[in-house]
């Protein structure tokens, strides 16, 4: 066969290969991987359509090296790049990740589908403002693609693009009025005024007639304006539903999480922080974190806003390499996950590489800036650890009143401890339990803030946070709604407006309902004014 021919088979054969793709028939699509590599074992296409199957199959490190190989082979295949970008990206190979994207970006312009993936992985790696553009760029290009409409309005409210969304939620919604997702992303966007939202979505259920978990975020979006519109016992209602439903399909023991907590306060005592294994140096020179941390809901997203106004600091937002880091150097093996385990091997690891695991793997979201935040409230279990690897780096907890904080928990549909009242109650015993641990053991580097003090005297309370943390005032940390930076937290509504205390005592509209939760909490001797 002539060489002319050789390339005209292998062509269909990819043809064959990228059809049964579109139809997700990945058996053909192996078969043509496989007869493509066959016939020329140097074929990028071969190597992309078997990262293809690979990635399907939920093998994120063959896809990488098949994508990778494929790259290798020809360095001019931009979709090979972006898919070798998205496994990057799974496997928190973030800066791997943003060095493909910068140098791809600008080669996508007539491809949506690539357009559309590029800015989803800047979306999953924090910088949701590369991605706006890309996304802006696949809806020109190919419009009406619910997909695409559906990131772009993501996208646009961890931008404060707040109307944007809007319009782009409503208007998928009033293609398809039963997809549930987009009611409960549209109800977070703004109070509910009346009742009309509510009514659709009610109406949704009655018409679909799915079972409780199929359900669970329409529950909460339709709780979240009941509670907008002060109905408050049918609000509850809802949440209820929402949390019962998710507990009914969650394989989750609370008591896993309370054995972590144990464990912590256990291995990072004043011995262990004094003394431990000889200390590699940091590799990352003129970067001095700032870590805020506490249970979520109690305003960490607020304090990240605050000081990211400042011009000595920047916010990375939120990440897990604290525990990555953590995990990686422990040493134990197929440690993906946080558990007893880690913790207690990672003590006995050179801190050293722990703070260079860590840095090394945020490094490519620094900017010029010589500070700069780390806000992932679950970091609060690591504070031993960050207290060892930086001795200069800041330490913010959030504290709130303890009914707020876990009813505000409850009512999300993000945090796996707190979909019923019993498990947030012990979690929130065990975390309490693990806060005055860290108070005894760091003292004054410990600096914790009321949330309820911070909205009271946002003035007061900011100038003595910067002052504890060594940096000047500057007026723009009172003026953290114009901070136009991303957010992609559970507060990224909220934060664009001013600061209010809208939210303080909010547990009082569900005081009934709550009741057993508080006897929880008080018959272990936290108080409740």
């Amino acid at each position: 066969m002539s060489d002319k021919q050789t390339t005209g088979r292998l062509g269909r054969i990819s043809a064959t290969g990228r059809r049964a793709a579109q139809s997700q028939d990945w058996a053909t699509v192996s078969a043509c991987a496989g007869e493509i590599l066959k016939r020329d074992g140097n074929s990028a296409e071969g190597y992309f359509l078997s990262g293809l199957v690979e990635k399907a199959s939920q093998r994120p490190v063959k896809a990488a090296e098949a994508f990778a190989k494929a790259l290798e082979l020809d360095a001019r295949r931009y979709d090979v790049a972006i898919e070798l970008a998205d496994q990057h990206s799974t496997g928190r190979r973030n800066a791997q990740a943003a060095a493909l994207l910068a140098k791809y970006e600008g080669k996508l312009g007539n491809s949506p589908r690539y357009l559309d993936m590029a800015a989803t992985v800047y979306t999953q790696i924090g910088m949701a403002e590369r991605a706006w553009p890309l996304y802006q760029k696949a809806n020109e290009l190919q419009p009406g693609v619910a997909v695409f409409q559906a990131n772009l309005a993501a996208c646009g409210v961890y931008l404060g693009k707040i109307e944007d969304a809007k319009a782009a939620y409503k208007a998928l919604l009033a293609r398809v009025p039963s997809h549930q997702r987009n009611h409960y992303y549209l109800a977070r966007l703004e109070q509910a005024r009346d009742g009309t939202h509510v009514e659709q979505m009610k109406a949704v259920l009655e018409s679909t007639k799915l079972p409780p978990d199929k359900n669970i975020f329409i529950y909460y979006a339709i709780g979240k304006e009941l509670e907008d519109l002060g109905q408050w016992e049918e609000a509850f209602r809802y949440y209820q539903m929402a949390g019962d439903a998710v507990t009914s399909v969650a394989n989750y023991d609370v008591a896993a999480d309370i054995e972590l907590i144990d464990k912590i306060i256990a291995v990072c005592d004043a011995d262990w922080l004094a003394a431990g294994p000889g200390r590699t140096p940091t590799e990352v020179a003129g970067k001095t974190p700032i870590f805020i941390v506490g249970l979520p809901r109690t305003g960490t997203t607020l304090t990240d806003r605050i000081l990211a106004s400042h011009t000595q600091v920047e916010s990375i937002g939120e990440t897990f390499f604290m525990q990555t880091a953590l995990c990686n150097v422990s040493g134990v093996e197929g440690a993906d996950r946080m558990n007893p385990i880690v913790i207690e091997a990672a003590a006995h690891k050179d801190i050293g590489l722990i703070a260079n695991g860590y840095l090394n793997a945020v490094n490519y979201r620094f900017g010029d800036k010589p500070r700069f935040i780390e806000k992932l409230p679950e970091n609060f279990l690591y504070l031993g650890f960050i207290a060892k690897a930086w001795p200069d780096a800041g330490m913010v907890y959030l504290r709130r009143h303890p009914m707020d904080t876990c009813f505000a928990m409850y009512k999300q549909s993000f945090f796996k401890f707190a979909y019923t009242l019993d498990n947030v109650g012990r979690y929130y015993v065990a975390h309490d339990r693990l806060l005055k641990h860290w108070r005894k053991l760091l003292g004054d580097r410990l600096i914790e803030i009321d949330y309820e003090s911070l909205v009271a005297d946002q003035e007061g309370q900011t100038r003595a946070l910067l002052a504890k943390l060594g940096l000047d005032f500057e007026p723009a940390c009172l003026e953290f709604e114009k901070n136009a930076t991303a957010s992609a937290t559970a507060s990224s509504v909220q934060v664009r407006e001013k600061i209010h205390a809208r939210s303080v005592n909010r547990w009082r509209h569900f005081e009934k309902q709550l009741q057993p939760l508080r006897q929880m909490l008080e018959s272990a001797g936290i108080v409740i004014k």
